[in-house]
């Protein structure tokens, strides 16, 4: 949080007995630095979902960092040539018809659960998140110092036009050890529609030793202090954040919510082996953690790159030495959360994803590995609405193009939108006062 230092000499001036509001420790101590950038749920929106008896819709977006294999993932064509078939055998799933790679077999189980989306078109996405991860064609990496024309994210559209399912949450949070290459954020929407770094507010939410909980809750004492500070600093618009972001600091110290929701110890050691004991399994039991506490939009990613398989003289490998490793962990984690959901009864109300930035190219290359492939990319969708046991789109023979069935970056956007209850007619303005519209180039939902 941005102030000048005088502010805070004000307001701290104004503490009550054994807590100083409004001082940087304070700040500090309840994780209000780090909240910063939440975006605030209006009171239009809370009152909007209590009116219209909203239930706690959210997304779930696991993120495959680098470009996932659909050859040898989830559109295997057995039948190729062998410079363009995948290294793996491939199996049936539980439904007739579908087939998946040996290396998921626990997706396979499941397949009823699952849409395939195997014509997903990545022409004008680039090796970033940001086209795919903002549902928009228009949104691209240009490197010129303006990425992604302003354009917002899926989940800064969001928290703007959603807000989060329990107001003492934030809206959109991202997991991910790589920010910048794994996850965009609000564009020239404003950063207050701007992504929480998750892993950094583990801790960010107890109460310091101490702490006079009695006169914290007292609200009216609170306000009274704000307003005195407000008068004394004549009407300077910061205070006017830092009410709004003291307020939303109090509420979520005295809640508990966020504290509880990071707290993965509380699952039992049976279902956290279930999702698995490394980074995405890890990641992906707190996201499921902050959906059920009130979280509209989670994206999950491993690690930075780890699809991004040239080869095995790069960092991540070919697709035998580097990508066949790493299946059975995407394969876990998938599954672990598809079926915890369905038996909490959230499946419904939870859309789940897993994607990345583009395809691999058909033909093997010389380093044993797939090269970058924009013109076709497969992903998974379950929950949300979404009837699982099929496949949405065909691609050719060589699992390089698109035969049928396109699904464009603009019908991802339009169709979580769409689960999350936003008109998808609606538009933000820019810095320039133009209005935006949230889906770009006539998407429709899936």
């Amino acid at each position: 949080m941005h102030r000048h230092s005088g502010e805070f000499n004000t307001a701290s001036q104004l503490a009550m007995p054994g807590i100083q509001v409004g001082s940087r420790r304070w700040f500090l101590k309840t994780g209000t630095a780090a909240m910063a950038s939440l975006p605030l749920a209006t009171l239009q929106q809370i009152q909007a979902q209590a009116t219209t008896g909203s239930s706690k819709k959210s997304v779930i977006l696991f993120w495959l960092s680098g470009g996932p294999s659909q050859i040898d993932m989830w559109d295997p064509k057995p039948d190729a040539p062998v410079e363009i078939r995948s290294p793996f055998d491939t199996i049936s799933t539980s439904v007739p018809g579908i087939q998946f790679t040996e290396h998921l077999p626990k997706q396979a189980a499941i397949a009823d659960k699952i849409a395939v989306l195997r014509a997903v078109d990545c022409s004008a996405s680039n090796h970033t998140p940001i086209t795919m991860q903002a549902g928009n064609p228009l949104a691209r990496r240009t490197n010129d110092g303006k990425d992604g024309g302003g354009y917002p994210s899926m989940g800064s559209v969001v928290a703007k036009f959603r807000g989060a399912n329990d107001p003492s949450m934030p809206a959109f949070v991202g997991l991910a050890n790589s920010w910048v290459s794994d996850v965009y954020g609000a564009g020239h929407m404003g950063s207050k529609f701007e992504p929480v770094k998750g892993l950094e507010l583990a801790d960010k939410f107890k109460l310091p030793q101490g702490l006079n909980i009695e006169r914290l809750q007292n609200r009216a004492a609170l306000r009274e202090q704000i307003n005195t500070a407000r008068r004394q600093l004549d009407n300077n618009q910061r205070l006017d954040q830092f009410d709004a972001n003291t307020q939303r600091a109090v509420d979520m110290v005295l809640s508990g919510k966020v504290e509880k929701a990071f707290d993965v110890s509380q699952e039992s050691d049976q279902l956290r082996d279930k999702y698995g004991r490394v980074s995405v399994g890890e990641k992906a039991i707190l996201a499921r953690r902050l959906v059920e506490a009130g979280v509209s939009f989670v994206l999950v990613s491993g690690a930075w790159g780890y699809f991004d398989h040239h080869g095995d003289n790069v960092r991540w490998g070919g697709i035998e030495k580097g990508l066949k490793p790493l299946l059975p962990r995407v394969d876990q984690v998938y599954a672990a959360l598809v079926e915890d959901l369905d038996q909490r009864g959230m499946l419904d109300d939870t859309l789940v994803m897993m994607m990345g930035e583009f395809g691999r190219s058909p033909k093997i290359n010389t380093e044993a590995g797939r090269d970058h492939w924009v013109p076709v990319m497969s992903m998974i969708m379950s929950g949300g609405g979404i009837a699982g046991g099929q496949v949405i789109g065909s691609t050719d023979r060589t699992g390089g193009e698109i035969k049928s069935g396109k699904v464009r970056p603009q019908d991802l956007a339009a169709t979580v939108f769409d689960h999350l209850e936003i008109d998808l007619s609606s538009h933000w303005v820019n810095p320039q006062g133009r209005p935006i519209p949230i889906v770009q180039e006539g998407g429709t939902p899936i």
